[in-house]
């Protein structure tokens, strides 16, 4: 096809497709589908080769959220049966963290429900941070606290955090019917603040809630533009006893091009599959190795993966190796970029996704939301609308949801049962 030629070229020198092209890959066929995950391979091999970095998530603070983010089952009001409780202490936290960097996880993401930390909270979190960093050298941890007050970020950065992930989730076209205690604007400018404080941003995107493939591309294109060094692709979780419990919006294939998709725009960009991954990917997970550079290790945050060992034998079984400890993930010319803090990419790179793009760096505010992925909730609007390129509500072929994919997360951060790192 000269469109995926023509996407490969431009990935392998970081130039940025068109919204039309991009649009293009999502509206593939079914038939074409391996000539699109053959032709985003080779952008992802230019610049991440086979390795596989992996991430694990721990829980500080779950369930109890004010805030009314419709896909996640930790909002206030959610009838999710979710494990509940208040922050875990530093050296729980640092137990539970080193179950995942034992099974190979690189980076640890620290994730608390709530509009945003208090500054006793920072302090908390801090404590925590520290408490990881000197039982297990070299690990990456990044934050997902929400809001951001100022000076936070800087605290953060302070006390050891690599990394702040703050998700964009869907376009701002149709935001406000996903949530209403905070905006759009609010999480942009809340990723703003944590790479001007120096912090790797990680933000990304929820796919499934009912939105069209002109919300997908918008929300990529928008994340281009904010050139976070990290994009972690959630897929819904319709968890049962939910409004959203009904959104089977997905089949693997729509997953795959969503990846596809995303590794077009950002090419160069760690590219994280997240939560959802085994409800809506299922048998054809190891395709999306070919796309995406990062998973998550065992469980997400209220709801199971599949174990651990699995994700390492799907890894190897697929040809691919677990990103090493001491190796950069990202391209050079992202780390140097990243070392040298906001402003340091030349003036001859692109902006976007491969160079820091002009929102990059400048403005501070606060934003909200909570953690990258794992259970979703309760909404009282619906998700994005039935306009025209909303794909129609799917079910599995004898007509019923795959509920038993779905599961609430009952070991880990929070209990007294072992991980499934």
């Amino acid at each position: 096809m000269d469109l995926l030629n023509t996407l490969v070229d431009k990935g392998l020198r970081r130039e940025l497709p068109t919204r039309e092209e991009a649009l293009a890959v999502l509206a593939t066929s079914d038939d074409e589908l391996l000539d699109v995950v053959a032709a985003a391979g080779k952008v992802r091999r230019q610049w991440f080769g086979r390795r596989v970095k992996l991430n694990y998530l721990v829980n500080l603070k779950s369930g109890l959220c004010p805030e009314d983010c419709s896909y996640c089952s930790q909002r206030l009001g959610s009838k999710a049966g979710i494990l509940k409780y208040t922050w875990l202490k530093p050296e729980e936290a640092s137990k539970a963290a080193a179950a995942g960097v034992a099974g190979g996880a690189k980076r640890v993401c620290l994730v608390a429900s709530g509009r945003g930390p208090t500054d006793r909270d920072v302090d908390r979190v801090t404590k925590t941070i520290e408490a990881i960093k000197e039982e297990n050298e070299g690990v990456e941890v990044c934050a997902c606290l929400g809001l951001l007050s100022d000076g936070q970020a800087d605290r953060l950065r302070s006390a050891g955090a690599d990394a702040y992930n703050h998700n964009l989730n869907t376009s701002e076209e149709t935001y406000g019917a996903i949530t209403t205690t905070h905006t759009y604007a609010d999480r942009v400018e809340t990723v703003q603040q944590a790479q001007a404080a120096g912090l790797s941003a990680c933000s990304g995107l929820i796919a499934g809630m009912g939105e069209s493939d002109k919300d997908l591309v918008d929300v990529v294109y928008a994340l281009r533009d904010l050139d976070p060094d990290s994009v972690p692709v959630n897929f819904l979780i319709p968890f049962e006893g939910t409004p959203l419990a009904k959104e089977w919006n997905l089949t693997p294939q729509r997953c795959l091009r969503i990846l596809a998709m995303v590794r077009f725009v950002c090419p160069d960009v760690e590219v994280r599959l997240a939560g959802g991954r085994e409800v809506h990917l299922r048998s054809m997970q190891p395709l999306a190795l070919h796309l995406v550079n990062s998973i998550f290790l065992g469980d997400y945050l209220t709801s199971e993966g599949q174990a651990g060992q699995a994700d390492l034998d799907m890894i190897a079984d697929a040809g691919f190796e677990v990103e090493g400890a001491g190796t950069t993930t990202l391209p050079r010319h992202r780390a140097d970029a990243l070392a040298g803090g906001c402003g340091s990419t030349s003036a001859a790179e692109p902006a976007g996704c491969g160079t820091q793009g002009s929102s990059g760096c400048g403005s501070h505010a606060a934003g909200g939301g909570c953690g990258p992925c794992g259970g979703h909730g309760e909404p009282e609007p619906a998700a994005a609308g039935a306009e025209e390129g909303v794909p129609a509500a799917r079910t599995e072929p004898n007509g019923a949801a795959r509920t038993d994919l779905v599961a609430v997360r009952r070991r880990g951060a929070g209990t007294d049962l072992a991980p499934n790192a």
